[in-house]
């Protein structure tokens, strides 16, 4: 004897193909894609005059992660740090110290996504430039992401540019 599927089981049916469109966009927001880890790949930072400069170098280094809890990490360099002679960073000579502060930041903290107007905003707790810390949210524009990439603009650093910055999926070796 076959069994009709029953009036409630339709309905059900039909309400689950309705909320589906809604739920698979849930997965693909904005938060959603910036999950995990991301490598750096240019940061071009723009003057007020319109002068652009390849920040950390052609080459950079760095990663950026952001965690479902909310809590992100980034660090970047040029390719080449300055290496300490004393194998001591403790025991850096003045010169040896800012070529390290100049090549690299790296910085930790908290973040929230403005699904709406596209916008990532970070709270430092934590920097290699102090400066940065407990100072207000600093905002990025998200102007492109997919799976493989992301690209967000920073519309004012503390030294007064604009940055450009682009990075791509990060895969395990």
């Amino acid at each position: 004897m076959k069994r009709r599927p029953s009036g409630r089981f339709s309905v059900l049916m039909v309400a689950a193909v309705t909320l589906l469109p809604s739920s698979l966009s849930a997965q693909h927001s904005l938060k959603d894609q910036l999950l995990g880890a991301w490598s750096l790949v240019t940061v071009i930072g723009e003057g007020p005059d319109g002068s652009k400069v390849e920040v950390f170098g052609a080459n950079p280094k760095g990663i950026i992660i952001f965690t479902g809890e909310g809590f992100f990490s980034l660090f970047q360099s040029n390719a080449e740090v300055p290496k300490i002679a004393a194998n001591d960073r403790a025991r850096a000579t003045p010169e040896e110290a800012s070529g390290v502060l100049r090549a690299s930041i790296a910085y930790y903290g908290t973040y929230s996504v403005n699904e709406g107007e596209k916008t990532l905003s970070v709270r430092v707790d934590g920097s290699t430039f102090a400066n940065l810390v407990g100072g207000p949210e600093q905002r990025r524009i998200i102007t492109s992401i997919t799976s493989e990439e992301l690209r967000f603009t920073n519309p004012r650093t503390p030294a007064g540019i604009t940055l450009q910055t682009v990075w791509k999926r990060a895969k395990a070796r």
